[in-house]
């Protein structure tokens, strides 16, 4: 077994033995670390809503935040066949729905493109020190991050720590700027 699955059966497992108590204050932690990040100045953010029954980080403080300071939220909905994500502007008639893989998205709105997003906040299982990060595998967030501006600010949400530098990065796997826990924010790119 290679060190990439070890490493998403070890914080898979992490992350199932977290509480439901651990999940609501570690997520409200780190929304509220997220305020010390260089990204306020920006105006489009995409936002992934979290998987509660996978212990993702709650994203519905960020959200709160988000939209108290204005900001245009981006969604999006994942096509499982072409491993493509479709982006939708939050509105106040957007319609969430829980798909078949138990991801809540939006059903359909106003499309917006990729190269038109600030900022991404990224679920993910594990990450290195360098802001290299393992996800569930999909590469849905690779190939996204690949359509978005070289500039794109692109932050990691974990209740955990970094890993030691993982042995294997692929060569289309995109590194994080930033990774928020809890505790502590890492600055991967000295932004």
């Amino acid at each position: 077994m290679n060190r990439k699955k070890k490493l998403r059966i070890k914080y898979k497992r992490l992350r199932e033995m977290l509480t439901v108590d651990e999940v609501e204050e570690g997520s409200l932690e780190i929304a509220n670390n997220l305020l010390n990040l260089p990204i306020w100045g920006k105006e489009y953010f995409h936002l992934f809503l979290s998987i509660s029954e996978k212990r993702e980080v709650d994203t519905q403080g960020i959200l709160h935040i988000l939209q108290g300071k204005d900001k245009h939220v981006v969604l999006s909905k994942a096509d499982f066949e072409s491993g493509n994500l479709t982006n939708y502007l939050l509105t106040d008639s957007t319609v969430i729905k829980v798909n078949e893989w138990g991801i809540p998205e939006p059903v359909d709105g106003i499309k917006i493109e990729a190269s038109s997003i600030d900022v991404v906040f990224i679920p993910l299982l594990v990450y290195d020190e360098n802001g290299n990060r393992i996800g569930y595998g999909k590469g849905f967030y690779d190939r996204f991050l690949s359509q978005c501006r070289p500039d794109v600010i692109k932050v990691g949400l974990s209740f955990f720590s970094a890993e030691e530098k993982f042995l294997e990065v692929d060569e289309h796997d995109v590194p994080l700027d930033f990774c928020v826990t809890p505790e502590k924010i890492y600055n991967f790119k000295n932004l």
